[in-house]
């Protein structure tokens, strides 16, 4: 509701401005043209009439000053509508009272139109009665001020149409993807040049025309988003003159049901071919380019925010990484020393554990900081993952772990860091030293697809366990970059209960 009021105060303010500099420039002409003339009142725009009749002329009474008073209270009433009844009336204040007001700007601005024609129309008074000199004007503004009202009240319809359009916009586009922002732009702007068309008395075949073509375009507009040019992208060469093309066999197979509905409206034969070519030349010539430039700006446009996001991302994710991390070079340099110590002293178990630590912590160090690394790279790191695990859980039979990870020889790459955190919350919920626990690991990788999956049984962490608050880099992060790098590429299944844990992931790498 706050962006509608806001869109709508928008609007007012550009349709004040407008309607200011439209006013101030019809006064201006008029003066000019007054001033220009001079004292030649032969020359004034409705001299004619009066030199017909041989009555009298004067420049200023009989033209300029009721012309320009006309102006005026057109303006002052269009003002007043606009910024006071009609947004009154929309919010429903004083509804009756509004209403009643509206009708008397509408009164007054036809009642001063019609003393400023008794002026400009003087030349009647020759063939006619004053009486009837009156009552003939009083009708016409009557009549007139009646075809004011009904194109104010379309125009009010027409503007709050487009103000609450355009404020729910993302709604309506969730609701109805085929609907664009251009698209709701467009009919706005159509209604409203219609509107105008209307008003200015154009010829009936004019906008018989425009309201064919313009909806037409539309149309051609909207569809031509949607099937028409990304139905030619898949070509390597030529795609603009396909999607032309496209047009043109378009336009001929709906040329005859054009034709037949421009018979239907004008009853007759001559302006059918006219309106048919006229169409044609018009998709082609303006909307086949426009919606082919949009449709690749928007592919532009879309490129760089995908860019600029997976940049973000990058740094965000490497950033949650290092955080996770404790000094890696200080932690590798003192692994080196102990595994040295370890060596000495023929404590075999400690050095491979030492030794395997410190090939992650290598890999931590360099490919961890890389967009994509060898997809054998990632499953030597999880390998050695699992065997310091098993390390410490060798040494309860309860505890069962079953692993089956296919190396590959292929030239696929993937993301680092990726598998790990399942494996990570596998052995940090699913092991326990007082409880009978499993994991099952399984990876492996058909064509350019990557199979992984995690099985495991669940614990729950107890009270005083230091790692109970302790979630590490976390699944949310490895979602996060999954949409990241492989948008629509993958599939991500969790499954859980009171005691097991199952993640399913399919990768496609290429």
């Amino acid at each position: 509701m706050r962006e509608e009021k806001t869109i709508a105060d928008n609007y007012n303010k550009v349709e004040f401005w407008g309607i200011t500099v439209v006013y101030v420039m019809a006064l201006f002409l008029l003066i000019s043209d007054a001033i220009s003339h001079g004292r030649y009142d032969e020359w004034g725009r409705n001299a004619y009439q009066f030199q017909e009749a041989g009555v009298k002329y004067n420049l200023l009474m009989n033209y300029t000053i009721p012309v320009a008073i006309g102006y005026t209270f057109l303006y002052m009433g269009y003002i007043m509508l606009t910024l006071v009844v009609v947004p009154r009336i929309k919010s429903r204040q004083h509804l009756v009272g509004n209403i009643l007001l509206g009708l008397l700007v509408f009164f007054v601005v036809s009642l001063a139109l019609g003393v400023c024609d008794t002026w400009i129309e003087g030349y009647k008074l020759k063939d006619t009665s004053l009486s009837t000199f009156y009552n003939t004007i009083t009708r016409n503004r009557t009549i007139f001020g009646f075809w004011m009202l009904f194109l104010f009240v379309i125009y009010s319809v027409i503007k709050y149409f487009a103000i609450y359009l355009l404020a729910h916009e993302e709604n309506i586009r969730l609701k109805y993807p085929f609907i664009t922002r251009e698209g709701i732009i467009a009919s706005i702007l159509f209604m409203i040049s219609l509107f105008l068309l209307l008003l200015s008395n154009a010829p009936g075949e004019l906008i018989a025309v425009y309201t064919i073509i313009i909806p037409l375009a539309i149309l051609l507009y909207w569809y031509s988003l949607h099937t028409l040019i990304p139905s030619v992208l898949h070509y390597p060469k030529r795609r603009f003159l396909r999607y032309a093309w496209k047009v043109l066999q378009l336009l001929l197979v709906t040329a005859i049901p054009l034709g037949l509905l421009a018979f239907v409206i004008f009853y007759q034969s001559g302006p059918v071919g006219a309106i048919v070519l006229g169409n044609a030349a018009f998709q082609l010539v303006v909307t086949v380019p426009v919606a082919w430039f949009v449709y690749k700006y928007r592919i532009q446009n879309r490129s760089e925010i995908r860019s600029l996001k997976l940049a973000l991302g990058n740094k965000d994710a490497h950033l949650d990484m290092l955080r996770a991390q404790i000094n890696p070079h200080f932690l590798f340099n003192s692994l080196n020393t102990l595994y040295g110590t370890a060596i000495q002293e023929k404590a075999d178990r400690t050095g491979e554990g030492i030794q395997r630590l410190g090939d992650m912590m290598r890999f931590m160090l360099n490919e961890n900081m890389q967009d994509q690394i060898p997809l054998n790279r990632e499953i030597e790191y999880i390998n050695n993952y699992i065997a310091l695990q098993k390390l410490r859980t060798d040494v309860s039979p309860n505890i069962i772990i079953q692993t089956v990870l296919e190396q590959t020889t292929s030239s696929y790459s993937i993301t680092p860091m990726l598998l790990i955190p399942f494996i990570e919350n596998a052995f940090k919920h699913g092991i326990s030293l007082r409880e009978p626990s499993h994991i099952k690991i399984t990876l492996a990788q058909k064509g350019d697809a990557l199979f992984f999956d995690v099985y495991n049984s669940k614990h729950i962490f107890n009270e005083n366990d230091p790692e109970r608050n302790n979630n590490g880099i976390g699944l949310n992060n490895v979602r996060e970059r999954l949409n990241m790098y492989y948008p629509e590429r993958h599939e991500l299944i969790i499954r859980e209960n009171d005691n097991e844990y199952f993640v399913h992931l399919t990768i496609q790498l290429a």
